[in-house]
């Protein structure tokens, strides 16, 4: 077995799709640091199910995907793909008889892996089982990137061992192993629990015992119970029927009565009628005359009205004229009075003007002097404003120097306690304890990392397992669906065909009454029972025509059909009397004979019209021809019938229901089928979804451990940087607080000089200060003094000018009101002149009208007196009426009484009826007969006893106390589980000593094959060492004596040296001795191929040589593809393989065969 390319696409620095061939046995890939060269060597360990990011020089799986360069994009996936050839079948089992082997993995950034095997989608697993004992794996000894020569030899044995096993190929037994401990794991905690549920149901056994018992009892009492009630209920539908009885008697009593009411209030309404008409007539007399007296009545208070009106009126008028000469002389008197008030005020005014313009001529002076002394003060207040800026000004530097002193004598001390504080800081920051705790931490989230690669596998082989059930699921309920539609269709046709069959063949009304009576309403009609060969259904219903519908019966009596009155009754009855029949006949092509009317053994039949033509010559009397189309001809008669019976088709759809019933069952099977499938693989799903959440649940737990930790080994290097900087900062800040404090104290020196100078400033202008205060208090005084003389004489002017004003207005209105007085002495004297007129004229027609008023009170008198007569008649009339209709009250009142006892007594023998009909479907839902229980019932039973009884019964089963029904069949079914988990109990404990037995002859073969590759493997290093170093020593050894977990330690002493450990050696000495180790197990166990990543780097080129001539020695087995920079090793490459990356951040390939290029060199 060979590698024999490696197809690279998006991987690292690989993004273009690439394909590295190894055509032989010896291929040295090559190019400068950076291009790429440990990629291919990383994509092979990377396929082979390597799931450390770490050990692939990432962070994150995700980090293997090529993330873009300066002129390239991220891509969103990575692929790489094995190709290995398998021709001399290395790998056995199931893919030992493919010639070639692809395995590809593939990621993508949403954090999914995908393994496929020649093109099939796997599990990790299963890539890793191929190669188990092969030499090949993430971790073998046939990959040695950088580093891992120095981590070989300085492995813990434990480690060491792990290359051992895998070349004696007990790594798979050791896998299985494992699997067995977990297996026994798991089977002895089934063990443990199946014990637990054994005694827990031994325990319910006993309890559900005695409770069996008491349900059995209980339903003996219920039983009995239900009798009991029953026979009540009969009971009391037996008083009820009594009760129900004498409500019906006592109801038509009452009917009685209240039809005897109803005729005596029919009399008093006739009564009503006639005496109404009476006194409508007497009321329209009555209204008539009463219409009159209030006409007359109205005209006379009208006349009275205009009496009253006319007399106020004169009184109204008479007073207008005493008001009106009275305003006439108010409004003189008014008008002489405001002359003389316009007087005085205009001589006033002229008084007031001379003393205004002498006040006017006080204020200008006022203001003159005021503006000159306020000019005096504006030049004073500067003065003082810059006196006091240079006070001010003193006594702020004063202030701000007392400041900086201050500031400046807290700063030194602040800084005395900043450098004291960093230096305890600084000593103790020098034993922090944290690059321990990284590297345990580190070891930690290496091992997590591996758990939640495997936790990855496992959930991803689940999830191909779920969606091959969701699959196969989904297909089968496509298919269950299309299974009931196509059945729902099926019935849908039969039930159609059914409608026409039983429209066809049922009898009109009458003769399907009279078959009931008959007792065959379910008899057997000739067309169900009568079967045809295809193609002549038609020929037969031809012939036969409504004698289909005939019912097969051989027991009617001959009373039976002289009963049959109305109607069509046809009845078929089977003999076996045979008529002579022609050959052939229509006989021949009924299947069911024994149910076929004898006479068709008289017709023959024909395939076409043309034949029956030829054979209607030959025709005997009775004898006929048929066609299977339908044409029937007999001698003398020929019968064509098309689309009028009602029994056309009526074989052919029998038939045809008879098939569709069958395919019906057929599908409701198929239907079962599939549905008990879908619920057996629901079930399996659910399982796996299951188990899939179990694991996503661990699979987060394990990341968020794997998160814990990279954020406490993050936060303890984080911690350790940040303490490394600290103490740096820590040593330059206290140099600089250092320097700061010599600054400070400078500075405080100087703040104190100049706080001196400004108090000295700030005590000479404390002198001038009150000299300059007299000056503007004496020049404030005589200020505010013109201040006030202004104030004072414009305030005289002011009340002056107020009441000047207001003589001048109060003068302008006197005037208009003279004015306006004169006009209203005019108005008032052209109104008493006008009231004088209408009072003349109001006192002439009041005499008229009294004497109207006479007249129509005589007239009124005598219209009262005939009132009075018509008013006595009619309260006549109204008292008939009136006894009438308390009459007609009295007997309704009566018949409404006797209607609400009848209702009364009608909604008793209801409620009765309902009762009684309660009881009864109460019985028939218990399944009781009510005459049946009233037969089996004396006459003397009561409800109390039977009440008594029942309270018995009720006692009885209230002794029982609390009741589990579902204890006898629960009984039954643990009893049931009880067996099955003690057969279950059998069964894992044979399991259990199996496994035990399996284990043990796992240990013997390991220790066997162990042993026999540990010494094999030590000679072979014995021999390598002294050729690989021209001499010394070198041997394994065995750390313990249990060969299943003996560690293996290596021990190596080059010439001329006698050093106690391996960690004494050179690197290269390490790296020589790592490669002899390799080479033995290379011989014991060749893998497949053996990859090197600059192994070389460490060693001379006197060594260089030498390890090269042993490759080259070794590739005649063994494919060895190594990475090299040495110029020895590459010449004894067979074919090199350059990486390069013209493009940034993209590699490239190019391969040379040496032989090849030799061989160009040479034309």
């Amino acid at each position: 077995m060979r590698l024999k390319s490696i197809k690279l696409a998006g991987f690292k620095s690989f993004v273009d799709a690439t394909t590295a061939y190894f055509p032989t046995n010896m291929t040295a890939v090559v190019g400068p640091n950076g291009c790429g060269k440990s990629n291919i060597i990383d994509a092979v360990r990377w396929v082979m199910g390597e799931g450390s990011a770490k050990n692939l020089r990432g962070e994150s799986m995700i980090d293997v995907i090529f993330n873009g360069s300066n002129s390239r994009k991220p891509v969103t996936q990575a692929s790489i793909e094995l190709i290995f050839d398998n021709s001399d079948g290395t790998i056995v089992g199931e893919y030992a008889s493919y010639a070639e082997i692809s395995i590809r993995r593939r990621v993508t950034r949403d954090g999914q892996n995908q393994y496929f095997l020649n093109g099939t989608k796997c599990r990790r697993r299963d890539i890793t089982d191929i190669f188990l004992g092969t030499g090949l794996g993430p971790r073998s000894y046939s990959i040695i990137e950088q580093g891992m020569i120095s981590r070989l030899i300085e492995a813990r044995p434990e480690d060491l061992r792990s290359y051992i096993e895998e070349a004696a190929g007990i790594s798979k037994y050791k896998e299985r192993r494992r699997e067995t401990e977990n297996r026994i794991g798991r089977t002895q905690e089934n063990l443990a629990r199946l014990s637990d549920l054994r005694e827990e149901l031994g325990r319910q056994l006993e309890r559900l015992h005695s409770q069996a018992k008491s349900a059995e009892k209980y339903q003996q009492y219920k039983i009995e119970e239900r009798q009991l009630k029953a026979e009540l209920t009969a009971i009391r539908w037996r008083d009820l029927h009594s009760k129900t009885e004498n409500h019906q008697r006592v109801i038509r009593e009452q009917e009685l009565a209240l039809e005897a009411l109803i005729t005596e209030q029919q009399n008093a309404d006739t009564h009503i009628e006639q005496y109404r008409d009476k006194h409508h007539d007497l009321s329209e007399n009555f209204n008539q005359i009463q219409g009159k007296f209030y006409a007359v009545g109205a005209e006379i208070a009208r006349i009275e009205q205009t009496i009253q009106h006319n007399q106020q009126r004169v009184k109204q008028l008479q007073q207008d004229s005493l008001d009106a000469e009275k305003n006439y002389q108010e409004a003189v008197t008014t008008i002489a009075a405001d002359d003389e008030l316009y007087a005085s005020m205009a001589e006033e005014i002229v008084l007031l003007e001379p003393e205004k313009e002498l006040l006017e001529a006080k204020v200008e002076e006022a203001i003159i002097q005021l503006e000159e002394l306020e000019a005096t003060t504006i030049s004073s207040q500067e003065a003082w404003q810059v006196f006091n800026q240079n006070s001010n000004d003193a006594k702020r530097q004063a202030e701000v120097q007392q400041s900086r002193t201050q500031h400046f004598e807290q700063s030194l001390e602040r800084l005395s306690e900043r450098v004291h504080r960093l230096t305890n800081e600084l000593a103790q920051l020098n034993a922090d304890p944290q690059s321990a705790e990284i590297l345990l931490l580190d070891e930690q989230l290496s091992e997590s990392e591996l758990l939640i690669a495997q936790t990855e596998e496992d959930k991803e082989q689940l999830q191909q397992d779920i969606n091959q059930l969701r699959d196969k699921r989904s297909q089968l309920d496509s298919q269950y669906q299309k299974q009931q539609t196509d059945n729902q269709k099926l019935s849908g046709r039969i039930s159609s065909l059914e409608a026409l069959q039983q429209a066809a063949l049922n009898p009109d009304n009458e003769v399907s009454q009279w078959l009931s009576k008959q007792g065959l309403e379910h008899c057997i009609y000739l067309a169900d029972k009568l079967k045809v060969e295809d193609g002549w259904q038609l020929a037969v219903e031809t012939v036969l025509g409504a004698d289909l519908q005939a019912i097969i019966s051989d027991h009617l009596t001959h009373e039976a059909l002289q009963s049959f009155d109305k109607g069509e009754l046809r009845v078929f009855q089977p003999t076996n009397n045979a008529l002579t029949a022609v050959s052939p006949s229509l006989l021949d092509k009924v299947i069911t004979k024994d149910i076929a009317p004898s006479w068709l053994a008289l017709i023959i039949p024909a395939e076409n019209l043309e034949e029956a033509f030829t054979l209607r010559a030959r025709l005997a009397v009775g004898q006929s021809i048929i066609t299977q189309d339908g044409y029937w001809i007999g001698i003398d008669f020929i019968r064509i019938k098309r689309g009028e019976q009602s029994t056309t088709g009526v074989l052919a759809r029998a038939e045809e229901l008879q098939k569709l019933l069958e395919q019906q069952d057929e599908n409701e099977a198929l239907i079962d089928q599939s549905h008990q499938e879908i619920e057996v693989l629901g079930q399996q799903l659910t399982l796996k979804e299951q188990t899939l959440a179990d694991q996503n649940k661990k699979l987060q737990q394990m990341t968020q451990q794997r998160g814990e930790l990279k954020a406490k080994l993050v936060a303890h290097q984080a911690k350790l940087e940040q303490i490394t900087q600290r103490r740096q900062y820590l040593d330059k800040e206290i140099s600089e607080l250092t320097i700061q404090q010599q600054t400070q104290f400078d500075e405080l020196k100087q703040a104190r000089s100049l706080l001196q100078e400004a108090l000295d400033q700030m005590a000479e202008y404390a002198e001038q200060d009150g000299q300059l205060q007299v000056q503007r208090n004496q020049l404030q005084n005589q200020l505010e003094h013109w201040r006030r003389e202004e104030r004072s004489q414009k305030e005289q002017l002011h009340q002056l000018s107020i009441k000047l004003n207001g003589l001048v207005t109060k003068r302008q209105a006197t005037e208009q009101s003279l004015q306006r007085l004169k006009q209203q002495v005019e108005r008032l004297r052209e109104r008493k002149e006008l009231l004088q007129m209408q009072l003349a004229e109001g006192t002439a027609p009041i005499d008229e009208l009294r004497f109207s008023l006479e007249e129509q009170l005589e007239n009124r008198l005598q219209i009262e007196d005939t009132l009075k007569y018509a008013r006595l008649a009619l309260e006549d009339a109204d008292e008939s009426l009136r006894q009438n209709e308390q009459r007609r009250t009295k007997a309704e009142q009566q018949a409404q009484a006797l209607r609400a006892q009848l209702e009364q007594q009608r909604l008793d023998w209801q409620g009765l009826n309902v009762r009684k009909k309660s009881f009864q479907e109460q019985l028939q839902e218990d399944n009781y007969d009510l005459h049946t229980l009233l037969q089996n019932l004396s006459d003397e039973a009561i409800e109390s006893e039977w009440t008594q009884r029942l309270d018995q019964i009720a006692e009885r089963i209230q002794r029982l106390g609390a009741i589990n029904l579902a204890a006898i069949e629960e009984y039954q079914q643990q009893s049931e589980r009880k067996n099955y988990l003690d057969e279950q109990n059998n069964d894992l404990v044979e399991a259990l000593a199996t496994l035990e037995n399996v284990i043990q002859k796992i240990d013997k073969e390991t220790r066997q094959r162990f042993r026999e590759t540990f010494d094999q493997i030590n000679g072979s290093l014995q021999q390598l060492f002294p050729k690989v170093f021209g001499g010394g020593m070198a041997s394994l050894e065995l750390t313990g004596d249990d060969l299943l977990n003996t560690g293996v330690a290596i021990m190596a002493r080059p010439p001329g040296k006698k050093n106690s450990t391996i960690h004494l050696l050179s690197g290269g000495e390490k790296a020589l001795t790592a490669l002899a180790l390799v080479f033995a197990i290379f011989q014991l166990n060749p893998a497949p191929f053996c990859m090197l990543d600059e192994v070389d780097a460490p060693l001379d080129d006197a060594n260089v040589g030498r390890y090269a001539n042993l490759v080259k020695e070794m590739s005649e087995k063994v494919q060895f593809i190594y990475i090299t920079h040495n110029k020895i090793a590459m010449e004894q490459a067979d074919q090199l393989m350059g990486v390069t990356m013209h493009e940034p951040g993209c590699s490239r390939l190019v391969a040379v065969n040496m032989e090849e290029a030799v061989a160009l060199t040479e034309l």
